[in-house]
Parts: structure tokens; C-alpha cells; sequence
């Protein structure tokens, strides 16, 4: 348990921080999520309108740290490749 004031306040701004980094992450995937009805749906109209949504989601979320630079490019790579594939 933190003891000077220092280490409290470390400790709320850790939770702070936690609980923001969750809330973005489950954004995040939701974002993801709905690609992913879309292509299955095969409703390739939905699945572009739901990848252009989720593009800024996934950028804004690298940038600030919350997932790793090639993970969003993964992403949105295997994203836009399931897109591509459907007629």
C-alpha cells in the first residue's frame, strides 16, 4: 500500500489511467467488431462505411500508445485485405 503522498497520488493517477486505457480498448474493439459483422454479413457497402469508422479509432489509439504501431497497421491491413476479397 503506498504510504507518502506521493506514491497515493501515483497511485490514483495509475488507476485514472487504467480504467481510460480500458475504456478506449473496448472502443477500440468495438469499432474492429463491426468490420467484422459487416464482412460476414457480406455487406460490402457496410463493411467499407464501418472500415473508414474504425481506421481513425485504430490510428488514434497507436499514436497515443494504447496499441502497438504495427499491431493497428496489422489490423487494418487484414481488415481492408477481407474487404477487398469480397465480390
Amino acid at each position: 500500500m503506498a504510504n507518502s503522498p506521493q506514491a497515493r497520488k501515483r497511485a490514483r493517477q495509475a488507476e485514472d489511467r487504467r480504467q481510460r486505457n480500458m475504456a478506449q480498448r473496448s472502443t477500440l474493439r468495438t469499432f474492429i467488431k463491426k468490420v467484422i459483422k459487416a464482412i460476414r454479413a457480406e455487406d460490402k457497402e457496410a463493411a467499407v462505411q464501418a472500415f473508414k469508422d474504425a481506421v481513425p479509432r485504430i490510428d488514434r489509439a497507436a499514436r497515443k500508445g494504447l496499441i502497438h504501431a504495427n499491431k493497428a497497421a496489422r489490423h487494418k491491413s487484414r481488415l481492408n485485405a477481407h474487404i477487398k476479397a469480397m465480390a
